[in-house]
């Protein structure tokens, strides 16, 4: 079952990750939230982040200092 995640305003959003080729030829994993369950959903938060919202609402993941 897909990790979400409901922000202040009642929206639900679903947290999924993805990983890339960054220009330099390294591959990094990107995390992002959707409003639908797609392919490449996370069940839990990864070690080491926190969920945290933008001024407007949107849930992003911050690294916990």
């Amino acid at each position: 079952m897909a990790f979400s995640y409901k922000n202040s305003r009642g929206n639900v959003y679903y947290l999924h990750s993805r990983e890339t080729t960054l220009k330099n030829g390294r591959k990094s994993t990107i995390y992002f939230f959707a409003k639908e369950a797609k392919e490449g959903q996370l069940d839990a938060v990864p070690s080491g982040y926190k969920v945290a919202e933008t001024a407007n609402g949107l849930p992003v993941l911050k690294k916990e200092g």
